[in-house]
């Protein structure tokens, strides 16, 4: 069976991708960077999305010689001039915690009222092949922060999210019904076609 690496250590992102292709009908063997312990994970050094997951899958194909893909995604916030962007997992410092992010990005939404919480969660998926092909889509999800915390799934900025059209947060939504709207469940989408072709032929 052909494998395709997903190049995060992030658990709930892996399953997040291995669900979506899961639903899609791709027949691969899903692994995730835990699969394979000595890998040098490069820094993020880019300044874009697009960027970062390229350099993400560029490296794990060459590592491993499997195909790979590789996301970045995270929050735009309107009134914090796009910001945490490229930097959400990171954005409370280089020990970040989901809950120290969270509780820093309140902090800098605490005198901001509800009209002018406009963010997005937008994900770059990069797929790359052992032969150099390169491939990038992109997952948009519009909608606005609340000012404190609801729902116990999901994860990092996902309990004060609530996307457009809807009134509960991206954290009180079951994962199946997150990964029809989400910024990630439309990159993996967009992703699985490019996918079939290398693994169908």
């Amino acid at each position: 069976m052909t494998v395709v690496v997903v190049a995060t250590n992030n658990a709930h992102k892996a399953e997040e991708l291995r669900r979506v292709l899961a639903v899609a009908g791709l027949v691969a063997e899903v692994k995730g960077l835990a699969d394979f312990p000595d890998y040098p994970e490069p820094a993020e050094t880019e300044r874009t999305f697009e960027g970062n997951a390229l350099l993400k899958a560029r490296a794990a194909a060459a590592v491993t010689g499997q195909i790979a893909v590789a996301d970045d995604s995270g929050l735009e916030v309107e009134v914090l001039n796009r910001m945490p962007g490229v930097r959400s997992a990171r954005w409370s410092g280089p020990e970040a915690t989901d809950e120290s992010n969270l509780n820093l990005l309140l902090a800098q939404l605490a005198d901001v009222t509800e009209p002018d919480r406009v963010a997005r969660f937008v994900c770059a998926m990069a797929l790359v092949t052992p032969d150099g092909s390169e491939h990038l889509v992109r997952g948009v999800m519009e909608g606005h922060l609340i000012e404190s915390p609801r729902g116990e799934y999901g994860f990092g900025y996902d309990p004060i999210f609530v996307a457009k059209g809807f009134s509960k947060t991206t954290a009180e939504l079951a994962p199946e019904a997150k990964d029809a709207i989400s910024h990630r469940g439309q990159a993996v989408r967009a992703i699985v076609p490019l996918l079939k072709e290398y693994l169908i032929g």
